[in-house]
């Protein structure tokens, strides 16, 4: 966008830290802002009828997340939790639609970001039925798609713990943690404290089944 029209947004943000497990929306709740992530990650949750929680995205730098209730005026369909130390900047809902609205470029690039996640939702769906390598593998490439930064030795990704990957990929924790064994033996990905790295992403790619 035009640099006046960057800063006139700006003006309408509220910057906020907040630290790691923190509830930011709750589902059902009305919606009356529009949240972008500048630091940290966070995990957008819902539950299945049994009442088991369900990570359906994380998210990092760069995303928003929110847009959904300030755009069709309903209730939250999601929880919003931060998995780490998080800087969010706040902006009142009447403002982001106001900001579509007199610029047309972050119109078209919400609408770009909104049919990657879809595009990334069918794509699980699809393998949702496929064998564990592939249902793991391909969490992992859904993250680097989504927040895959390059590095030197390949994609990194955040080395997220077991229990979001085992909620991400509707595995159990037990069998994600065998399988990231097996993926690192191979050489397919690297571990770190932090950081997962993806070596060869197409490499990857051919474990899916």
């Amino acid at each position: 966008m035009p640099e006046a029209s960057v800063e006139k947004a700006l003006a309408h943000i509220v910057v906020r830290n907040h630290p790691p497990n923190q509830v930011l929306l709750l589902e059902n709740d009305w919606g009356s802002s529009v949240y972008f992530i500048l630091e940290g990650w966070v995990k957008i949750r819902t539950y299945n009828l049994d009442g088991k929680e369900v990570t359906l995205n994380i998210l990092g730098k760069g995303e928003l997340f929110g847009e959904m209730a300030a755009l069709d005026e309903v209730p939250r369909s999601t929880d919003v939790i931060t998995l780490v130390p998080t800087i969010i900047g706040n902006m009142p809902a009447p403002d982001f639609v106001q900001l579509l609205n007199t610029e047309p470029k972050s119109g078209i690039r919400l609408a770009q970001l909104m049919a990657r996640r879809l595009r990334q939702v069918n794509r699980r769906l699809r393998l949702r039925e496929s064998d564990s390598v592939s249902r793991v593998a391909d969490i992992l490439l859904f993250l680097a798609d989504g927040q895959g930064k390059a590095g030197d030795q390949g994609i990194e990704i955040p080395n997220l713990p077991h229990r979001e990957l085992s909620s991400l990929s509707g595995l159990a924790r037990e069998t994600v943690t065998r399988v990231l064994s097996k993926l690192e033996k191979k050489g397919l990905i690297q571990r770190e404290r932090d950081v997962l790295c993806i070596p060869n992403v197409a490499a990857l790619e051919r474990t899916l089944v």
